[in-house]
């Protein structure tokens, strides 16, 4: 029991105000026997306990005793019945708490082991009640005691007691993590590239004192771009081209631009050298097709003006081959690898003219804005979304020539403004049709601010290294006349199968990181698996590489960019407003901001916030608060008869009320 003093100097209390502070602090012995009881009995059940109460909460003093005991041993990995319990007290203070008979009582008066956590939440509230009631006596003898004098001021007593209040409120929650899916973003593993790439790629981003992951990025692009219609890769069960969508978000000011400039400056190169070397054959074909053309006229003239009908069907013949060979002797156009903008029908013009294979590389995000629209006023993906798959694609339009495409693949390689990608979720089509799917996205941190003045060069070699090798890479690859496909090492096909299997069960609603974000992660596999093709090539393309297969170590690397490029997504679906569920749960965390909600039933939501029409609606944001510590349920009373199931009520984190997110 606790009292309380009388006041000094002032009328004492009648013997019914005096009742009020004899009474015993708050407790309930029952409660605390059922949860021992059961952790007892059921060994698991701890770990669900654990989160709600620890042994200060506990009113009698051996019950904190035996629950010490208890984690002690569930902590060693060794069981927790009465025996083991004992056998862990010391004789004398297991003779006061009632010797081992006692602890046999509390499993035997356990009601359920499903029960523990409601029993748990009552001895918690309990024990803050307590803590409320030991408080405020505290305060009233402080302010009785006090004289007024400035030596005396009691504010900042009752200011470290109340803060010592709430602090017990929160005790049993975990600390809430942020509702943005990846508050703090890895960092682009260059290491992962063979050396001559990684090498270049962190002394480009050191010169220009940029992220290492927009040249990271960037590179995979410019991979892409030397890989794409040429190389596939043979997965667990299907095949995947190697071509890429990256798309790097960066503000102003961060010199994108520049590094773009000289990441894709190989390839320039290149398609300088491939437009040399076609010059003379296309110059050919023009005079054959020049030849063609007057033969063609000639014979039709010659049919036309025939003088009997044998001669005219004669002439007929003639003047239809000579069309045929017309049609046949096209000019090859002149070799383009890729644009920095280009119309829907533009770029698939392109990806036609030039064998089924293009790129679109540029510092800024204009072909969003261009597939979502700008000039046909309707979004237009088809070729986007072929050209990431290397699928067929036909495409007829009035006025102009059929154009069949066997194998279309588009490799993107932007980088963009964080605005970019805010509005990218303005257009539902980017997330209906998969668009958003298809790209790996690179969130890096800006350097404004810490920029070295003074950064070191890049060593000669390194950047000689890196233009004769993308040089040489893209032609050797477009001199390629049918696709190649590569395969996994025995053993990196298996690690390919277990990263299939990892991934399904990311999308397990209850317990997956991937589960609203199911569209990018169907395809995580898949660029994997596309990453693992381009670094081995970019590794052994002097070599035989179309003979060796794909080893563990490059499969390995592989997963290292991929899981980079998956905490990216997670972060950059959140920036674009594509999960909706976080998108709810943030309504609803506000909702309890705002109103001070410590508690809620889903009726209660459902009558305050329009957004959600009924209770189906409100799970997923239920789920991503619950999951990230911001709510738990209250354990139901157990059921001792019959009557509609109660609904669930949700308690909020004590720090959800003053907006700690």
């Amino acid at each position: 029991m606790t009292s309380l003093p009388l006041p000094v100097g002032g009328d004492r209390e009648s013997p019914v105000d005096l009742a009020e502070f004899v009474r015993p602090l708050p407790h309930n012995i029952e409660a605390e026997q059922h949860v021992l009881g059961a952790i007892m009995l059921y060994a698991p059940t701890l770990s669900a306990v654990r989160t709600l109460l620890d042994s200060a909460d506990y009113y009698r003093p051996a019950h904190r005793l035996i629950w010490d005991s208890i984690v002690g041993l569930v902590d060693r990995g060794a069981p927790c019945e009465p025996v083991a319990v004992a056998a862990t007290i010391d004789p004398r203070e297991l003779a006061r708490i009632g010797g081992a008979p006692y602890l046999h009582t509390l499993i035997s008066q356990a009601p359920s082991v499903a029960s523990a956590t409601y029993y748990a939440q009552l001895v918690h509230r309990l024990a803050y009640a307590r803590h409320v009631v030991l408080t405020g006596t505290r305060l009233m003898q402080l302010g009785y005691s006090a004289t007024g004098d400035a030596d005396s001021d009691v504010r900042g007593t009752v200011a470290s007691e109340m803060a010592a209040l709430a602090l017990s409120d929160a005790q049993g929650w975990p600390e809430p993590a942020p509702l943005s899916a990846a508050p703090e973003l890895p960092t682009f593993p260059a290491w992962a590239f063979p050396d001559w790439l990684g090498e270049y790629v962190a002394g480009l981003a050191e010169i220009t004192q940029t992220p290492t992951d927009l040249a990271g990025s960037l590179a995979l692009a410019v991979l892409g771009v030397a890989g794409g219609g040429k190389v596939w890769v043979r997965g667990p069960g299907w095949t995947e081209p190697t071509n890429l969508f990256t798309l790097v978000v960066l503000p102003p000011g961060n010199r994108k631009s520049e590094v773009y400039k000289h990441m894709t400056a190989p390839i320039r190169t290149a398609e300088a050298l491939l437009i040399d070397q076609a010059k003379p054959l296309i110059a050919e074909a023009v005079i054959a097709h020049r030849i063609a053309e007057a033969h063609a006229d000639k014979t039709e003239k010659a049919a036309a003006n025939a003088a009997d009908a044998t001669q005219q069907a004669v002439a007929t013949d003639e003047a239809a081959i000579a069309r045929l060979a017309l049609e046949e002797a096209t000019i090859p156009p002149e070799p383009c690898l890729f644009s920095d903008d280009a119309t829907v029908e533009r770029l698939t013009s392109h990806v036609a003219e030039q064998g089924g294979r293009f790129a679109i590389l540029s510092p800024e995000g204009e072909i969003f804005s261009i597939a979502a629209g700008r000039y046909s006023g309707a979004p237009n993906l088809a070729v986007l979304k072929s050209g990431h798959a290397g699928e067929e694609m036909r495409i007829d339009r009035m006025g102009r020539a059929s154009e069949r495409i066997p194998a279309a693949t588009i490799t993107l390689g932007i980088c963009t403004q964080p605005g970019v990608l805010a509005r990218l979720g303005e257009t539902p089509q980017f997330l209906e049709q998969g668009l958003l799917g298809r790209l790996l996205y690179s969130l890096p941190k800006s350097l404004l601010g810490y920029r070295n003045p003074n950064p070191d060069p890049i060593p000669d070699h390194v950047r000689s290294d890196y233009s004769d090798n993308v040089t040489s890479l893209v032609l050797s690859l477009h001199a390629l006349a049918d696709p190649v496909t590569l395969n996994f090492a025995p053993d990196a096909e298996s690690a390919a199968r277990a990263l299939l299997d990892e991934t399904e069960r990311r999308f397990r609603p209850e317990t997956g990181d991937l589960a609203h974000m199911t569209d990018w992660g169907g395809k995580y596999v898949g660029a994997v698996l596309r990453i693992a093709a381009l670094l081995h090539i970019a590794e052994h393309f002097r070599g035989d590489w179309e003979r060796h297969p794909i080893s563990l170590a490059t499969f390995q690397n592989a997963r290292l960019i991929g899981e980079y490029f998956t905490v990216h997504a997670q972060a950059a679906y959140d920036a674009i407003g594509a999960d909706p569920a976080v998108a709810d749960a943030r309504a609803l965390l506000d909702w309890i901001d705002r109103t001070g909600t410590t508690q809620f039933s889903a009726r209660d939501v459902l009558s305050s916030l329009r957004r959600f029409k009924k209770v189906a609606d409100l799970d997923p944001a239920l789920h991503v608060l619950e999951s990230h510590g911001w709510i738990r349920r209250v354990p139901t009373a157990p059921r001792t008869g019959r009557g509609r199931k109660t609904g669930l009520v949700y308690e909020t984190h004590p720090d959800a009320t003053e907006s700690a997110r």
